[in-house]
């Protein structure tokens, strides 16, 4: 392994680590930014509490997408690199696992039979 490909992983350890710190912004920050707008309406406008409830629920959905956006984004990468990376290497299933990873042999969870033996019903 030479000292490039050390820092290319580095670098991509990074970026991951970058990349879910502004996940966690963005899920604090909606609702804080939310909040801080609800509270000045309500000031200005006399309806406390109502929005700052309604501007809080809305930064809570806000921060959601956020981070349901950056998610698909960051999956988005790592399915172009893994192609990039492995040409022959299965894609990942909808569920997140590669193709057939949990699937089973045909009769991996059958018990092998013992020879001469007529079935489950005792030889009757």
């Amino acid at each position: 392994m030479s000292f490039r490909d050390i820092l290319g992983q580095q670098r991509d350890g990074m970026r991951a680590m970058a990349t879910t710190g502004v996940m966690g912004l963005h899920l604090v920050s909606g609702p804080l930014v939310g909040f801080a707008i609800g509270y000045g309406l309500d000031a200005w406008l006399g309806t406390s509490p109502w929005c700052k409830i309604i501007f809080l629920l809305v930064g809570i959905g806000a921060g959601f997408l956020n981070v349901y956006r950056d998610t698909q984004e960051l999956l988005r990468k790592l399915e172009k690199e893994s192609r990039r990376g492995r040409p022959g290497a299965p894609l990942a299933a909808p569920g997140g696992d590669p193709a057939g990873a949990r699937a089973a042999p045909k009769g991996a969870h059958e018990a092998p039979a013992k020879a001469g033996s007529k079935g489950t019903d005792g030889g009757k």
